[in-house]
């Protein structure tokens, strides 16, 4: 069974091979990829109906995403979104963890207050207590994941944002999931308000030590919990 990527019709008044690259792209970074009840083929015919294109683009799209290293094409079986290993997870974890620390040290000296302060915002309706957190799990998921993302780009380099964006998808997922594992919002939400205070009061070492040690909480979470491929 196809998963039900969640796409719209693409406009045709820019070039469609790359509107239909984009809009694919976009839908694979919004899946749960590391959902146990996640079905990662991607029906060519499908996708085309959805979109409103015919199937040419579809697949141009996806040999693209294959080149991306987002998406694997299987002789005789289909396009599938790629699914990490355990320890493929760990070396992008790891990897993360030194480009967005590094971005939050850069941030220090490049961010304005109102950049920093909008981070600070993310969390006003959570950080009253667990029960918000409990109640709205979804949401501060989304908000979790919109932090870290912002984080990086506080750092105000395209070339670092663009190195951690073919990263983004799969860490994007293992936040999902892992977020909602035992007590980890709550340690999240600690964690955050001590990184926004080291950026708020422009202490570049201490920001990039502690986006790098929540960062590597996760690795470690993963490393003792997970077993592989159950990611």
């Amino acid at each position: 069974m196809a998963h039900p990527v969640k796409l719209r019709p693409v406009s045709t008044n820019v070039v469609l091979k790359d509107k239909v690259y984009e809009a694919l792209k976009e839908a694979i970074t919004l899946m749960d990829v590391y959902s146990d009840e996640s079905s990662l083929r991607l029906e060519e015919r499908r996708l085309a109906e959805e979109l409103g294109v015919s199937r040419t683009p579809v697949r141009e799209a996806i040999t693209r995403l294959e080149q991306d290293g987002l998406v694997e094409i299987i002789p005789r079986r289909g396009a599938f979104v790629v699914r990490k290993t355990k320890k493929q997870i760990l070396e992008i974890i790891c990897v993360w963890a030194a480009l967005e620390s590094m971005a939050a040290r850069i941030a220090t000296t490049r961010a304005s207050d109102e950049q920093i302060a909008q981070l600070r915002k993310m969390f006003v309706t959570f950080k009253e207590g667990t029960d918000a957190m409990k109640a709205n799990i979804d949401e501060y998921s989304e908000t979790n994941i919109h932090f870290h993302h912002s984080v990086m780009g506080l750092a105000g380099c395209d070339l670092l944002s663009q190195t951690a964006e073919g990263l983004f998808m799969h860490m994007r997922s293992i936040r999902s999931k892992a977020i909602k594992e035992k007590e980890r919002a709550e340690r999240s939400i600690v964690d955050h308000m001590s990184i926004i205070e080291a950026l708020e009061t422009r202490d570049a070492d201490l920001a990039e030590k502690l986006i790098r040690e929540h960062t590597l909480k996760l690795a470690e979470e993963i490393e003792m919990n997970v077993i592989n491929g159950a990611v």
